[in-house]
């Protein structure tokens, strides 16, 4: 058997041939909403959405303008187009006056073939546009949230076919705008969530972060306490000796603090303790390394220090003399001070250090009481 001789251009007639190249139209037609369903399921925002439908209304119905339009509440809101010249993009009309409006309001398609004998038309709003025909359909025909508009230049009627595959194409928008906002929400769950996970790490670096602190602080002087000393301290020890430079330790204690406390009572001797901690920061550097060892006791890492250790101790007396001379206190701060240099060529520890500057202070006190005796 000859398949060509039985080929359709043949065996039909001229009036048939018209319903044939429809046919394959609307076949072809389908095949292109088929890549525009899948173009809108990757869509992540309205703006996308947009874009892909009024240019697919175009090609799909052949018009030569296509608008996107959103219900905003009682209004009817223009918000995109795809046309051979400006149609109403960014306008708002109401409801009950716009063939949107009308479209969405009836859930189902409207077709009007010549807008200058239908008075649903808004003819003021039509007069400035090229439409003489058009096709609106709805977007989702239970609730719509929308319609797509189609208009032609020239008188027009569209097939059956031609509005059906817009409102397919209606159909699959309204699913995509519904995907669309579901993703959103998630992703603004995300962000919620990711925020409060943020939020949780730093208070809970905030939180670390202050135990840490009252880990290395003396509550009562908000020096370093013993334990930060030996943190900082012994870091800034192992500074200077890969630099090669000498640094000195100092170890202080407050002279007749028991008998301050005796007299005037703990409170006063509180505010002692506050004082000398007071005149050991403003004396040193926010280099050097000051803490409270722990009672009546203080220690001072110097990182820089001179072969001349006694202008060290000279200038804290300084301003102890000037602290007695001018606060008023109803106690006279007095402090002993022994001063353990480490030099560029030794290797001591930070314990040795503190135990020879110890040493030294226990020295300069007992010399203090000696001379008191005498």
């Amino acid at each position: 058997m000859n398949f060509q001789s039985s080929a359709l251009p043949v065996i039909i007639s001229d009036s048939n041939s018209v319903n044939v190249k429809a046919e394959i139209s609307y076949v072809q037609g389908m095949e292109h909403l088929i890549e525009v369903i899948q173009a809108l399921s990757l869509a992540r925002t309205l703006e996308q959405i947009m874009e892909i439908v009024r240019k697919s209304a175009r090609e799909l119905t052949g018009a030569d303008g296509a608008s996107f339009v959103l219900r905003d509440g009682d209004q009817c809101y223009y918000a995109d187009e795809d046309a051979i010249a400006p149609l109403w993009k960014g306008q708002r009309f109401p409801m009950s006056i716009c063939i949107g409006g009308h479209t969405m309001r009836n859930h189902q398609p409207v077709v009007i073939s010549d807008i200058y004998g239908d008075e649903r038309i808004p003819f003021a709003a039509y007069q400035p546009t090229f439409v003489k025909s058009l096709a609106m359909v709805p977007i989702r025909t239970s609730n719509p949230i929308g319609a797509i508009g189609t208009y032609w230049a020239t008188l027009h009627q569209p097939t059956g076919e031609k509005v059906k595959l817009l409102q397919a194409l209606a159909d699959t928008t309204a699913v995509a705008m519904e995907n669309v906002q579901i993703y959103n929400e998630l992703e603004q769950r995300v962000r919620n969530r990711t925020s409060a996970l943020e939020k949780e790490i730093e208070d809970q670096q905030k939180v670390e972060a202050e135990v840490r602190r009252l880990s290395l602080t003396d509550q009562l002087t908000g020096l370093y306490n013993r334990r930060g000393f030996f943190l900082f301290a012994d870091e800034q020890l192992k500074l200077a000796h890969q630099l090669q430079k000498s640094c000195c330790l100092l170890f202080v204690d407050i002279d007749g603090l028991k008998q301050i406390n005796d007299t005037f009572g703990h409170e006063v001797g509180d505010r002692v303790i506050t004082d000398a901690a007071e005149l050991l920061s403003q004396t040193y550097r926010d280099s050097d390394i000051v803490a409270r060892w722990g009672g009546d006791e203080f220690v001072v890492l110097i990182s820089k220090c001179s072969d001349y250790t006694n202008a060290i101790t000279l200038r804290l007396q300084t301003n102890v003399d000037f602290f007695n001379q001018n606060r008023g206190r109803s106690y006279h701060l007095s402090m002993s001070i022994g001063v353990q240099q480490c030099l560029i060529n030794e290797d001591a520890s930070l314990e040795k250090l503190v135990l020879q500057a110890d040493e030294l202070m226990y020295q300069q006190k007992r010399s203090k009481r000696s001379s008191s005796i005498c």
